[in-house]
């Protein structure tokens, strides 16, 4: 089967380190889908606005590798336990594509992109590919009742992020609290803990710089 993207994601992430492990965990994030120009029909998007969420199905375009693995080591286990790769989301699989469950926030139609989706809560990074966009169905894709395995719970924002005004007033004032809550979540690989470690994270065009210690994250630099 050939296939081939229909869209791209415009967001604030151009790099993977912080970007949320799961879609939905930071509902501040707000992210665009853009069609190529073929699918740049409006015909095509007919009745969605009646949808609160969509799929996205999509691909780990900066995982692509020439062999895969059976096992892989999920980080929610600290990456020091291996797993069957069909039994987690790693992004190293035999055919890298994702799913993420996101909620619409608008169907809009911009003068020169065509129709495009404002979506919240993604965990794609800007650029990645978009193979296909179906409606969530609560009747059919809610499960009260399905069993989570090793991840059954998200995992809560730990952190306390201490930024100071002068530093967060570099940050577009409508992109702040979605920056707060991705540093909330710890972007951190979860096996490293090193208190005196600064660590950089790419968010809307600007370097974020923090360091970690014990449950309290504190910005160093933002430029």
């Amino acid at each position: 089967m050939d296939i081939h993207p229909i869209a791209h994601m415009r967001g604030d992430f151009s790099e993977k380190f912080g970007i949320p492990r799961q879609s939905g965990l930071v509902e501040e994030l707000t992210s665009t889908v853009v069609f190529v120009p073929e699918y740049r029909n409006p015909a095509a998007l007919r009745g969605l606005e009646g949808f609160s969420h969509v799929w996205l199905i999509w691909e780990f375009s900066k995982a692509r590798r020439e062999s895969w693995s059976p096992t892989v080591r999920p980080p929610r286990l600290g990456g020091n336990k291996r797993l069957g790769v069909f039994a987690t989301r790693s992004p190293f699989r035999p055919n890298p594509l994702g799913l993420s469950c996101v909620r619409l926030a608008e169907v809009r139609l911009d003068h020169a992109l065509g129709p495009v989706l404002i979506v919240a809560g993604a965990d794609l990074m800007d650029g990645t590919p978009i193979y296909d966009i179906k409606p969530y169905l609560p009747y059919a894709d809610c499960k009260p009742e399905a069993l989570g395995g090793f991840a059954a719970q998200p995992k809560e924002a730990e952190l306390k992020v201490v930024c100071l005004p002068e530093l967060l007033a570099c940050v577009p004032e409508e992109k702040r609290t979605a920056l707060l809550a991705v540093l909330a979540q710890d972007p951190r690989p979860q096996y490293q803990d090193d208190p005196g470690r600064v660590y950089g994270m790419s968010f809307a065009g600007l370097d974020v710089k923090f360091q970690v210690a014990g449950e309290l994250l504190t910005v160093v630099g933002i430029g």
